[in-house]
């Protein structure tokens, strides 16, 4: 990349910053976090350092990155997910939490019940790597990867500090809809 456009830094732009001086000047009022704790420090999780004890649903498999477990998080849940090639996972919903989903690999399909027309009908979204999905609160859905051979693999960010995972049955509440 040719640097001719940018400017010369030794001569404009602001003075740097020295460490602990005008630290979020905007911020007044703000207590910074007491010395030494998990929320005083930034948190680099590897990718070899994910926990696997969290919430499970059949079919899949979850991994906690950021966690109050593992980086001591209070409003925020990330982390993995692997849905095996040719595997559903169970039907299921996340309680209050609201999700976000990132496609890393595969092609995952997440299929959910639309009951806005009045008719309840079963809805695909059919994914590819770089894709997202937002899944609301306590809406009931599955994840699917039909391919016989590739694993696929999202990034999950949730809105609690811990992975909510209520399995259920099937993807119709009592009465809703047909059996499956």
């Amino acid at each position: 990349m040719s640097t001719a456009h940018l400017p010369d830094r030794q001569t404009e732009g602001p003075e740097p910053t020295v460490a602990g001086t005008g630290f979020h000047p905007h911020l007044h009022g703000h207590e910074a976090p007491a010395p030494g704790g998990l929320r005083a420090r930034l948190h680099h999780v590897k990718a070899g350092e994910l926990d696997g004890d969290t919430a499970q649903t059949g079919g899949m498999r979850r991994f906690a990155a950021v966690s109050g477990k593992t980086v001591g998080s209070e409003k925020l849940w990330m982390g993995q997910t692997h849905v095996a090639p040719a595997t559903s996972s169970s039907d299921h919903h996340h309680g209050a939490s609201e999700t976000a989903i990132h496609v890393v690999s595969g092609h995952p399909e997440f299929v959910f019940v639309d009951d806005s027309s009045g008719t309840p009908e079963e809805i695909r979204l059919r994914t590819g790597p770089g894709d997202y999905i937002f899944v609301p609160p306590f809406v009931p859905h599955r994840e699917e990867n039909p391919d016989p051979t590739e694993e696929a693999v999202v990034v999950i960010a949730r809105s609690t500090q811990e992975a909510i995972v209520v399995n259920l049955p099937g993807l119709y509440a009592l009465g809703d809809g047909p059996a499956e």
